[in-house]
């Protein structure tokens, strides 16, 4: 999903709305927006100041729960807003920095006393390493507060500041006047870390991996869709030719039953994986299927392999049909008693999210999308129809637990089979913004989800009528109320058998442009997040997980969001075709150190495309031009021009012939090779312009009008590639020698017959706790 090049004005643009809303006095509504975090002015792409519509305001803070029926009203919501730090014995959660001096803050009745009094009454403890460590009190005096009618004093509390990264538990009791025990509290403290150590570790050499759409990267063994088998064979080649990670698409789960979202980026969950991408061949039990059940799968599996042969499109309905078909049959085999006390050890640790997740799935498959039973009896995991179903589709729910359970498995195997390629990160998994409004994740997390908004972008240069990407966005208060363990427990998930993640959109963690249903995409409103919280509990559970990070941090960013996120270790992004000065090409070798570099994005057409122009032609195909098609069809050759021309004036074209004269395969290798003079610690190589693919895999902006995510991997003949031919390729091989050699890595080529680098993961067949709450 590609970065709004338009982003929010400062807190100091954030100025009273020019109109009065009927019935809510302009000032009251400004500042119900600056108590929310919502940007009432924002600066657009092309220079200008834009002010969010009144309307739009209105819509915004209605969901997230202010009442504007009236002035009256609206007050009240404000009050209310600015008490809610006040109201709880002890904040709901909090985040902290190892070495920062942290104070806890303490909220009781001023008529318990003030000073050593009250100090006395209140005992705070923090349970460490097994132990009970008793905070001290702060010796100053309280602040206090009226808030409904009483007085409110707070008393602050010293956290140690030795504490190592971690989940930590806190409890703070009160003394009772009475016999009865008095008020306690318990909540979850964060201490992260204020540096990656994972990016530390890269430090003193660059690395670079592939970037492949692992759907579009099919085998002569896989259904006519990448599978994790075909993972894992992309991460011994890549490996093999000096590839440190592969990155691939979000493997997020989409729909239980076809039809499926075609998007990797609009999944129903981004905490449980897409059952596309099991090989079905690869599961224990297929070894002891029944001889009838077996003639069924080999006859499907025989139909879906002539698939790979498609070079126009990838039929997931088709192929997942035939898949669930199989693993249906497969279900049915009697598992051995040591596989039957590992999926009860992921079912028990999986917890009740797990369960919640497949019962949406056996419903879902039940109800379909329009029974308006998902608005009444279904509406939540315990609302009437779901608590009566728990029971009823008892086997449909272990059905859909099973195949999670398989997922883990393979995905294990994928990232062990790139560290025994020698890559020192391996699978790097993609964080997609969010989660399609009717999916599981928005059944499952309702209570810290925004409703009657999504989630998009405002206009920039790229689009130029703002993208909506039809996802609920979090709910800041309530997402900080619920200890951010939905935000804690998805990391969780997605590291347990990764090397990295990207996370798409990075800035979404900072704030997101919020649209109100019925909008246009370009009618909304940026609202904030706490990014210290949010980015401090992503870096947290990396560490915990020996995961590096990269941020999707393109588009005009604030440079103190970019600066933040350097400080933590958390590695941005650059793209040769949006890296300029002055309207030129900026010298790579004054790129980021602390970035992940790449020539284009799955955003942008291959480069073999983008040399072409062929996503202007594309575009004003489809309508979404706002300047005439020969104006961008001058635009876009200029850029390519200026970009060639950049490399060759660096050495890196063949000197002895004119760049028009260069073939295609020559010019993307040079602008490679002169990308890889930029210090970034991460570069790299899209597998689509390893093959001389031309077209593009997504078109943002557009849904039915262009194939997006469906383009299976073809040559710049438009031939199929396959996964078996790229050990083979010629072309695939030079591209690698050209990183390699252009990153000084020729002499570091990975080894497979020596052991991995990095530990490996536990055995797959007896997977570690993915979801165990800590403290």
């Amino acid at each position: 999903m590609q970065s709004s090049a338009s982003e929010s004005a400062s807190s100091a643009d954030q100025s009273q709305p020019a109109i009065s809303p009927d019935g809510v006095l302009a000032e009251t509504l400004a500042q119900l927006a600056e108590a929310h975090g919502v940007r009432t002015r924002y600066d657009g792409f092309d220079g200008g100041e834009v002010t969010v519509p009144q309307e739009t305001l209105e819509e915004v803070l209605t969901a997230l729960g202010a009442d504007l029926s009236s002035e009256a009203a609206a007050h009240a919501s404000l009050t209310t807003k600015r008490d809610e730090q006040w109201t709880g014995l002890l904040p709901p959660v909090v985040v902290t920095t190892e070495g920062v001096e942290t104070l806890i803050p303490v909220h009781v009745p001023a008529s318990l006393g003030s000073g050593t009094a009250a100090h006395s009454r209140i005992r705070v403890e923090l349970a460490v390493d097994g132990t009970t460590r008793t905070l001290e009190a702060v010796d100053r005096a309280p602040e206090t507060r009226e808030v409904e009618g009483n007085t409110v004093q707070r008393v602050l509390f010293q956290l140690p500041t030795d504490l190592a990264p971690e989940w930590y538990q806190l409890t703070a009791t009160v003394d009772s006047d009475s016999a009865e025990a008095g008020p306690t509290q318990r909540i979850e403290v964060a201490v992260t870390p204020a540096r990656l150590t994972t990016t530390d570790r890269l430090k003193g050499q660059c690395r670079w991996g592939w970037a492949a759409q692992l759907y579009s990267v099919a085998s002569n063994r896989s259904w006519g869709v990448g599978d994790i088998n075909d993972l894992a064979a992309l991460a011994a080649i890549g490996g093999e030719q000096g590839a440190d990670y592969i990155l691939v698409n979000p493997l997020h789960a989409s729909e239980p039953v076809p039809p499926i979202e075609p998007s990797p980026y609009l999944p129903t969950t981004r905490r449980f994986f897409n059952p596309l991408y099991l090989r079905v061949a690869d599961v224990r039990e297929y070894a002891y299927l029944r001889p009838s059940d077996l003639e069924v799968v080999s006859t499907l599996a025989a139909i879906e392999r002539r698939k790979v042969l498609d070079a126009d499109t990838i039929d997931r309905d088709g192929i997942y049909a035939a898949k669930l078909k199989s693993l249906e049959l497969l279900y049915t085999v009697r598992r051995s008693p040591q596989r039957q006390q590992q999926l009860e050890r992921f079912v028990r640790d999986g917890g009740q999210h797990l369960q919640d997740f497949a019962l949406w799935c056996a419903l879902r498959e039940e109800l379909g999308v329009d029974n308006n039973l998902w608005d009444s009896d279904a509406a939540t995991p315990d609302s009437p129809y779901a608590v009566e179903a728990r029971d009823r589709l008892r086997d449909r729910v272990n059905f859909y637990i099973w195949i999670q359970w398989l997922l883990d498995n393979q995905l294990g195997v994928a990232q062990r089979a790139a560290q025994s390629a020698g890559m020192e990160i391996g699978v790097m998994h993609d964080l997609a913004v969010g989660v399609t409004k009717d999916g599981a994740d928005a059944w499952t997390l309702h209570d810290v989800l925004a409703h009657g908004v999504s989630v998009g972008a405002p206009a920039d240069m790229y689009n130029q009528q703002g993208q909506n990407w039809s996802q609920p966005p979090w709910h800041p208060q309530k997402l900080a109320q619920a200890g951010y363990k939905p935000w804690r427990e998805m990391l969780r998930t997605i590291f347990r058998h990764a090397g990295g993640i990207r996370v798409d959109h990075v800035i979404g963690l900072f704030r997101l442009w919020w649209i109100p249903e019925g909008n246009k995409a370009s009618d909304g409103a940026y609202v904030y997040y706490d990014h210290e919280a949010m980015v401090g509990i992503l870096a947290l559970e990396a560490q915990r997980a020996g995961v590096v990070v990269v941020g999707e941090d393109l588009g005009t960013v604030e440079p103190s969001a970019r600066q933040f996120l350097s400080e933590r270790g958390v590695l941005g992004t650059s793209v040769l075709w949006f890296e300029q000065e002055d309207h030129a090409p900026k010298d790579p070798r004054t790129y980021r150190t602390e970035a992940f570099a790449s020539v284009g994005t799955h955003d942008l057409p291959p480069t073999a495309g983008f040399l072409e122009g062929i996503q202007v032609d594309l575009r004003d195909e489809l309508g979404v031009l706002e300047r005439p098609v020969e104006v961008e069809r001058e635009h876009a050759q200029r850029q390519v021009t200026m970009y060639l021309e950049a490399a060759a004036d660096a050495g890196m074209l063949p000197a002895d012939t004119p760049v028009d004269d260069l073939s295609e395969q020559q010019r993307i290798e040079g602008l490679h090779r002169y990308l890889a003079q930029a210090p970034s610690l991460l570069h790299c190589v899209q597998l689509v312009d390893a093959v001389g693919e031309k077209r593009v895999q997504n078109q943002p902006g557009t849904s039915d009008e262009y194939p997006n995510w469906q383009i299976p991997l073809a040559d710049s003949d438009g031939k199929v590639v396959l996964v078996e031919s790229l050990r083979r390729s010629e072309r695939v091989a030079s591209l690698s020698k050209v990183m390699n050699d252009a990153l000084g890595s020729s002499d570091r080529l990975h080894d497979t017959a020596q052991a991995p680098k990095q530990p490996l993961t536990q055995d797959s067949g007896s997977p570690a706790h993915p979801w165990g709450a800590q403290g």
